[in-house]
């Protein structure tokens, strides 16, 4: 099941838990704006390409909309639309006031030189200027783009606009970025690990981890596993997987990972079928990577207790279902990696201001944030008597809907 299918079924799934009105309930998935813009750049060779741009803007009820832009080859309007809606809940869950975005340009960043992706995110961002903004829609970092993407499209939106920071999160620090945004996802995916195991009596340092994925997410999720005491045994990324029952030495592997560019022949862990890693023997399963890893043909030999899904859409709807029979715990991924986007609302609440925090506060206040979200996400599971992902959605979709009306939306 593709992720717009699955978004959708969650969605209706959770408007039928909290009786909306067939109406409401309609209008809540229509997508406030869909633009689609050619992007013609004059390649290093003199040759002229062009690539297809999007931005889904889904919904502003709760306040200015909010969301990755991702270059990759498969840019796909549908996928957009899902990612556009996910944002709009996964905000209205961590209490941030915001709505949905997504965009994206249907490229290969590796196959495209430097000066070819700036004049590319040059000619997007004149594209959709009057369509984004710091009260409109806030764009942000996704695959394929980073801080440097968004100091181009800083600096070509305030051509138009005059100086404004506030227009992107995730830029580099000199330009108004904030300190913790780096690690703010994974972080984040430790705070939600922390309030989950905590509701069942659970530390982190007596548990044992497996991480799928090795990026940004995963090696800060296993960073500060390592540093809270928990044992990571199994870690695999694109290259490769790698194993020890005794617990991984988290700082030598990203040293490692430095160094060569890949996980294999790591001396302090032995080699792992990456296809054997999500059926490893552990307490707690972090999906950090790609979508729908966990499917029909691999969740019920799962062996964890616990599945966080750092990942967005790790677990397909079918894996959902036999997971929840054997009794595995799944932390779904509208919560559990909103630190990312939390942190990126206190950058734009810093920019607003002029007023930028140390890195403690900031780390204080996500923890803060996320603790809460969790919170008020159980008593959705009380008051309905749902899973943590229906809870999550009825949470989520619950302060849209309400917002939505009280701004009245029929008129």
């Amino acid at each position: 099941m593709n992720a717009l299918a699955a978004t959708n079924r969650n969605f209706r799934n959770a408007a039928r838990i909290l009786g909306l009105d067939s109406k409401i309930e309609k209008s809540l998935l229509i997508p406030f704006r869909e633009i689609k813009v050619e992007c013609t750049i004059p390649k290093d060779d003199g040759s002229l390409v062009s690539y297809v741009g999007f931005r889904v803007q889904h919904d502003n009820a709760r306040g200015p909309m909010k969301g990755g832009i991702r270059f990759h080859p498969e840019v796909d309007p549908d996928e957009v639309n899902a990612l556009a809606q996910l944002m709009t809940w996964k905000t209205a869950v961590a209490d941030i006031p915001y709505g949905g975005a997504k965009g994206g340009i249907g490229c290969t960043p590796r196959e495209l030189s430097m000066s070819e992706l700036e004049r590319l995110t040059r000619v997007f961002t004149q594209k959709i200027h009057d369509l984004i903004g710091i009260h409109t829609d806030i764009p942000a970092p996704d695959m394929g783009t980073n801080a440097q993407t968004m100091a181009w499209i800083l600096d070509e939106y305030s051509k138009f606009h005059g100086h404004s920071p506030a227009v992107v999160t995730g830029k580099p620090i000199d330009l108004g970025g904030s300190l913790g945004r780096d690690a703010a996802t994974g972080r984040g995916v430790v705070f939600a690990t922390e309030a989950l195991l905590a509701e069942h009596g659970k530390k982190i340092k007596d548990l044992t981890f497996v991480i799928q994925g090795f990026g940004n997410v995963g090696s800060w999720v296993a960073r500060l596993i390592h540093e809270r005491g928990g044992k990571v045994v199994a870690v695999s990324d694109i290259t490769g997987a790698v194993t020890n029952p005794n617990g991984i030495n988290v700082p030598d592997l990203l040293n490692h990972k430095e160094k060569t560019n890949s996980l294999v022949n790591f001396q302090g862990a032995d080699g792992l079928d990456p296809n054997e890693l999500l059926v490893h023997e552990c307490d707690v399963l972090i999906p950090c990577a790609l979508g729908g890893v966990l499917n029909r043909e691999n969740a019920a030999g799962v062996r964890a207790k616990f599945i966080v899904e750092a990942a967005n859409h790790p677990t397909d709807p079918e894996a959902d279902e036999i997971l929840s029979k054997k009794g595995v715990i799944i932390l779904p991924d509208i919560y559990a990696n909103a630190g990312g986007v939390t942190v990126s609302y206190f950058e734009w609440v810093q920019n607003i201001q002029g007023f930028m925090w140390d890195e403690e506060k900031v780390n204080k206040e996500l923890q803060r944030y996320m603790t809460r979200a969790f919170y008020n996400i159980k008593s959705m599971c009380k008051s309905h008597a749902c899973n943590l992902r229906m809870g999550a959605f009825t949470l989520g979709v619950n302060r849209v809907a309400r917002a939505t009306l009280l701004r009245g939306w029929e008129a």
